[in-house]
């Protein structure tokens, strides 16, 4: 007498292919995300299969949670088959719809607040357009990197739309747009068009795309040049924190080499000087000379015993700088040649900063009346200016050859602008703009220092100042430690399979130790 097999067999059969197809599906979308329809329609399909086989034995399943002997029914492998594929398909959504959160200490992946704001004021459509191969070439992940920060970007503003092209699959579009790099990326709009090539995203990040951003919609940047060729600290090394800064508030930093250029850039906002050790040459004090006698803007980092034509440079703003290293027996940093400037000696209302070996900017007794020389920051009364300072050696103030007093570490010199008259108005273009500051110690910018006391935002209100712009003064960048991780291929497919798979699959031995101990 033939019988008909038991359902709960077929049953079994069907929510074992719904998990298979589950498992493959997702797999799929993993490795190969090039056919993620294909891997959703086999997902699609072990999700209905598993739901098929809950309807179709949903008593035994009813009596395997209520039975006795129910762990050991098809009930129970059809409810673990269900919630495997339920936490298999949460995992696989969220690979396409998450939302991601930055809780380091430090927010290091969050976008600054400079970025954010100009997102939310861009007011015309700007499309981005990613020139990637499937394969990273520079094996850096630029294209995973660019992309999530792009994604990034998207959410503040709804102007930005991001479209990706294989270049050798497309070449006419990389022609079209000059791509003569992969993993390039390119911002246009109405206005204008700009290229961002792999070393800028890999060296700039944020701020090459925001910058791009603000050149293609009609925004102009300041330009901060670092003076180059006489030892002076370089913005990519000593000076690479306030660097940093300066990206941060959306300036624009460049090297300049007078010997190479000859001339002082149409676009320079401002010029810094930062502790030179060498003389100019006579071209080059020349052009600076003629730069700052023409409204130019300058800030001159010094520190004690600098050259002869800075001191000649100086002598035309009447300005001298005093022989010798500052001593504050007092109020000192870490040692008595590091004078500790508190909130009430500085004009920038800022708690402390510090100066390691400096040197005292004096006025001259006498200058004209319409040119403002203004004290900055300045130490307290009980510092000298020692002439032989030797870092081994303890200083001592000699009575009588040693003057004691307070001294500007940091002074501002302009023009007063003349007062107005109903009858006779000064043109402006004839009214003189130059800006010049003079800091008696370029290592408290450094590496070393930036991130101290408030040393980072003295250097940045500093460049506010000369430029005398409305950009937001912050720090937002912080000392980060260096973590290199190198993951082969094979290694990152198993690192993205496992971080989706894993739980499920130790829950499921968690269940079969526990069967196998009760049983």
């Amino acid at each position: 007498m033939r019988t008909t097999p038991p359902i709960y067999n077929y049953t079994g059969l069907i929510s074992g292919l719904g998990l298979a197809s589950l498992l493959i599906g997702l797999v799929i979308l993993v490795v190969l995300p090039n056919i993620s329809l294909a891997a959703w329609m086999i997902m699609a399909l072990g999700a209905a299969l598993l739901i098929g086989a809950l309807i179709i034995d949903f008593s035994k399943v009813r009596g395997a949670i209520t039975g006795k002997r129910g762990k050991f029914s098809a009930g129970t492998t059809v409810m673990i088959s269900v919630f495997i594929g339920i936490t298999l398909l949460v995992n696989a959504i969220s690979i396409k719809y998450h939302k991601s959160f930055d809780i380091t200490e430090l927010s290091q992946f969050t976008l600054t607040s400079q970025t954010k704001d100009v997102l939310s004021n861009i007011e015309m459509p700007v499309d981005v357009i990613c020139f990637f191969i499937p394969t990273d070439p520079s094996g850096l992940g630029l294209d995973t990197y660019a992309t999530n920060l792009l994604e990034e970007y998207q959410n503040y503003t709804d102007q930005l739309t991001v479209k990706v092209i294989d270049p050798d699959e497309q070449p006419d579009e990389a022609k079209k747009y000059n791509i003569d790099q992969y993993m390039s990326i390119v911002f246009e709009s109405s206005v204008g068009r700009r290229t961002v090539t792999p070393d800028l995203i890999y060296q700039q990040a944020e701020h090459s795309f925001t910058s791009a951003i603000l050149e293609v919609t009609g925004i102009t940047q300041k330009t901060i040049y670092f003076l180059t060729g006489h030892g002076e600290a370089i913005p990519t090394q000593e000076y690479a924190y306030a660097n940093q800064g300066l990206l941060d508030n959306l300036y624009k930093t460049e090297i300049l080499d007078l010997m190479v250029y000859q001339a002082i850039p149409e676009d320079c906002s401002g010029l810094v000087i930062a502790g030179p050790q060498r003389a100019f040459t006579a071209l080059e004090y020349r052009i600076i000379k003629e730069y700052l006698e023409n409204d130019g803007r300058v800030l001159i980092l010094v520190n004690p015993d600098p050259p002869d034509d800075i001191k000649a440079l100086l002598d035309n703003w009447y300005l001298e700088i005093e022989d010798g290293t500052i001593i504050d027996s007092y109020t000192y940093y870490t040692n008595v040649n590091t004078p500790l400037v508190p909130r009430t000696n500085n004009e920038f209302g800022l708690t402390e900063v510090y100066f390691p070996g400096a040197a005292s900017i004096l006025p001259k007794e006498e200058y004209p009346e319409d040119l403002m020389i203004y004290p900055l920051f300045y130490t307290s009364v009980y510092t000298w200016a020692e002439t032989e300072f030797t870092p081994d050696e303890e200083p001592i103030f000699s009575e009588g050859i040693d003057k004691i007093g307070s001294r500007a570490i940091g002074v501002f010199v302009a023009y007063i602008p003349p007062e107005e008259d109903e009858e006779e108005t000064v043109p402006e273009e004839e009214q003189n703009d130059v800006r010049l500051i003079v800091v008696g110690d370029s290592d408290f910018a450094s590496n070393q220092h930036f991130y101290n006391a408030d040393n980072g935002y003295l250097f940045l209100s500093l460049i506010e100042l000369m430029t005398m712009g409305e950009q937001l003064i912050s720090i937002e960048r912080k000392v980060l430690p260096y973590r290199s991780l190198v993951v082969e291929p094979a290694e990152q497919t198993f690192i993205r399979v496992s971080s989706i798979g894993l739980l499920p699959v130790l829950v499921l031995i968690a269940g079969a130790v526990i069967w196998w101990r009760r049983r």
